[in-house]
């Protein structure tokens, strides 16, 4: 039996520009292919803790795409079914990883 400690964890992190120019950090908690898509499940990160607990099951589902020049970006999914079977599959995906309902 290994024993996990603190420094064994360190989250996959990615930073992403708004339209603004804006910078936003988020931890990837799951990336998820479905329909010819790829998805991602990210987790606002802040910066005071109590905004952090108010946030701790928000989460949004951005599709990896590429713009009109061939680079890569992230996007909104317009389709609120889609978004439900994507949110759907990330749900399982926790209940298989962490042995339960969460």
């Amino acid at each position: 039996m290994s024993v996990l400690n603190e420094d064994d964890y360190s989250p996959d992190l990615i930073s992403l520009l708004d339209d603004d120019g804006n910078e936003y950090e988020f931890e990837i908690m799951d990336e998820i292919d479905y329909k010819n898509g790829h998805y991602y499940v990210l987790m606002p990160l802040f910066d005071l803790p109590e905004e952090e607990i108010v946030s701790e099951s928000t989460y949004v589902i951005l599709e990896a795409v590429e713009d009109e020049d061939g680079n890569p970006q992230l996007a909104e999914l317009e389709d609120p079914e889609l978004t439900e079977e994507i949110d759907a599959i990330y749900q399982l995906n926790r209940e298989d990883a962490f042995g339960g309902k969460k």
